[in-house]
């Protein structure tokens, strides 16, 4: 694989200067700010993520409104008592996006934050102290102990709340595969860690956050 020298050289010629790649990049949340997130705010995100999986952005993001409404502000607290009765009520709400399984995966995400927050203080604090050089072992918690948070679901999600992670998106993947790190969309441990070393040898290299070398990575591929 090639060192960030490399990747930074090739980034500024395509941005044409500092200041424009710059302004490309993510800026991830720090510890305390992901402490200060509500429980509420995370529930919210991680139904928002799990709703935009296979459908249309926008479209989800049009109807979230109506959906803060349906699950009391996603107060985690109300939205673990909502039983079967309650959720086949809003499979006759117009104004939601009425997929049973997404929707019962509120509730049940409800409940894994709620134990998170049992164990750790806040669901925050847990986004928080996970380090970041090992954060494809934080997709695999949330794939594990969440509900449909599998696939790409966990990775969008934290760079939704602004947790320092990479996303293999298909233009990262393919400059992964450029590099000779892996030959296919990283899904097993053993390629997600070798993604993960990749990634931790360049943020030592560069001093840069997870989420802007993974953007700069998928810069490197051409259109």
């Amino acid at each position: 694989m090639r060192d960030y020298q490399w990747l930074n050289e090739f980034c500024l010629n395509r941005f044409g200067s500092a200041a424009a790649l710059e302004a490309q990049l993510p800026q991830p949340l720090t510890s305390a700010q992901l402490r200060a997130i509500s429980d509420d705010r995370y529930l919210s995100i991680m139904s928002l993520r799990i709703f935009r999986a296979g459908l249309k952005h926008s479209l989800v993001d049009a109807k979230w409104p109506a959906f803060e409404q349906a699950f009391f502000g996603f107060d985690p607290e109300k939205v673990v008592l909502m039983g079967a009765e309650h959720l086949e009520r809003l499979m006759q709400d117009a104004r939601l996006i009425r997929h049973l399984g997404k929707l019962k995966s509120v509730p049940r995400n409800a409940q894994f934050i709620l134990d998170v927050g049992q164990e750790k203080g806040s669901f925050g604090a847990m986004i928080a102290d996970w380090p970041v050089s090992d954060i494809v072992g934080l997709w695999k918690y949330l794939a594990k102990h969440g509900n449909q948070l599998g696939g790409l679901s966990a990775p969008r999600f934290l760079r939704m709340v602004g947790k320092d992670t990479f996303v293999p998106s298909d233009d990262m993947v393919a400059a992964l595969k450029a590099q000779g790190i892996v030959d296919k969309l990283p899904t097993s441990q053993r390629d997600r860690a070798a993604v993960q070393a990749a990634f931790n040898q360049w943020q030592a290299q560069s001093g840069r956050p997870l989420c802007q070398l993974s953007v700069m990575l998928a810069h490197t591929v051409n259109h």
